[in-house]
């Protein structure tokens, strides 16, 4: 479908998926389930997963660039690597989240896997 250009997938449930490397660039997954749905190395450029559920996902050297993570589900998320610049992360559910090694959204590295419920991350 997004081959065809379809962009609109709100409210879809692609849990338990693998969508690793592809390229969902700009496409709306707003309130989307894709727990546990792997995603690595996936181009999600400008895509919005306001209010998404991703607890669990594999977004392991994903590109989130400018991606919309507004009240997103992140819960126990595989973020590590990840490029987050820029990305908007205001309410985001970030609980046991690995964001080792991920670029933030003000373009700092994080160089541990720290626990991502330290993180603060505000609207913009």
């Amino acid at each position: 479908q997004y081959a065809s250009g379809e962009r609109n997938f709100r409210g879809l449930n692609l849990s338990y998926q693998i969508l690793g490397g592809v390229d969902l660039m700009r496409a709306d997954f707003s309130s989307a389930k894709l727990d546990h749905t792997i995603l690595e190395g996936a181009n999600l450029n400008r895509v919005n997963f306001s209010k998404a559920d991703l607890s669990g996902a594999n977004l392991r050297r994903a590109e989130l660039i400018w991606a919309n993570l507004q009240g997103a589900n992140l819960r126990g998320a595989n973020l590590r690597g990840a490029d987050l610049s820029g990305a908007d992360l205001g309410g985001a559910d970030l609980t046991d989240a690995d964001l080792g090694g991920a670029i933030l959204p003000d373009g700092s590295i994080l160089l541990t896997s720290n626990p991502a419920s330290l993180l603060r991350f505000s609207s913009k």
